[in-house]
């Protein structure tokens, strides 16, 4: 059964008229009678593109944040599934455990060895819990400094796809080094001498994000956010109120539109019609292309120069805003 978001009713509501229209049909058939309802399901099915298209073209920021969050959207396993072949995940921080929250290992992109990091939210309540919903703990970062130090000895690229509303908040999290495990995630990161392309899948939330984004090239699918907080986080603290969550949205300007326009990504990679959760396999199709085009660019680059390219992009952020 399809999950539909707020401001999707009328879209659900068409939907379920053809859905009603078919098993009415279906039960005439079986009953002998034939009532030709044919023509009024080609005519709504005609309709649903057309409405598909049109309210997915003036998406509001919150909205767009309700897409980026659809459970129905591909996840990190959905694109390593389809993108990566021999996948081999790496376990544990050798410090103090496995975090669930955060993927890493090696694999082939393309014909091509790599190494690949993510975060992963699970698709139902049992894998939501397993993955702590892709909020990591202190050791999934320290994993990914593992997985970093392995792709610079062995001189393989480094693709991360990310899609957290953050890293864990927790007392125990605090306890192991929270803040210190993303800052040393981020040094990690700037410090590879390997390419590093990232794209943000679904939500890039704060820290937690950057700490495996700061790469050479950093991609959005087109309904993804990123921003230093949540819209409620945000809302919570200037307006004391969750509902002023909308407002936040537009506020903090998550969308990958505001931030192509602000210098802080690199390109849009577009989505199907109606987002990702609508046509999964495009849409990580599409990913998959833009990765390839970059790890083609930046692969002749020396050690120097990747490092040298990534401190600059960073270092250029919000100087230089462009317009497009």
């Amino acid at each position: 059964m399809k999950a539909y978001l707020d401001f999707e009713k009328p879209i659900a509501e068409l939907e379920g008229k053809i859905e009603e229209l078919r098993q009415l049909s279906a039960k005439d058939r079986a009953s002998g009678q034939v009532i030709n309802v044919e023509d009024e399901i080609a005519r709504l099915s005609a309709r649903v593109p057309q409405l598909v298209t049109e309210t997915y073209a003036r998406l509001t920021p919150w909205q767009k944040t309700q897409v980026a969050r659809h459970p129905a959207r591909p996840h990190f396993s959905d694109y390593v599934s389809r993108l990566i072949t021999e996948f081999v995940p790496l376990a544990g921080d050798r410090l103090f455990g496995d975090d669930k929250a955060i993927i890493a290992g090696m694999g082939w992109f393309r014909g091509a060895a790599v190494a690949v990091v993510g975060q992963e939210k699970g698709n139902d309540t049992a894998s939501r819990v397993k993955h702590n919903f892709g909020m990591a703990l202190p050791e999934g970062y320290r994993k990914v400094q593992r997985l970093f130090d392995l792709a610079e000895r062995f001189g393989l690229p480094v693709v991360s796809l990310i899609d957290t509303a953050g890293a864990y908040p927790g007392i125990g999290a605090e306890e192991r080094g929270q803040a210190e495990a993303i800052a040393r995630s981020t040094e990690a990161c700037l410090a590879l001498g390997t390419p590093l392309v990232a794209t943000i899948i679904g939500e890039g939330g704060s820290g937690g994000a950057v700490a495996i984004a700061t790469a050479n090239k950093v991609f959005m699918l087109e309904h993804a956010i990123y921003s230093v907080i949540s819209p409620e986080g945000c809302a919570s603290i200037l307006w004391h109120k969750a509902d002023k969550a909308p407002d936040a949205a537009t506020a903090m300007r998550i969308t990958a539109q505001d931030l192509i326009d602000l210098n802080i990504i690199d390109a849009i990679i577009p989505e199907p019609v109606g987002g990702a959760h609508r046509a999964p396999e495009k849409a990580i199709n599409a990913a998959g292309d833009s990765i390839q085009r970059a790890l083609r660019e930046l692969t002749p680059l020396t050690r120097e120069e990747l490092r040298r390219q990534r401190r600059e992009k960073f270092l250029r952020i919000g100087t230089n805003p462009v317009n497009h």
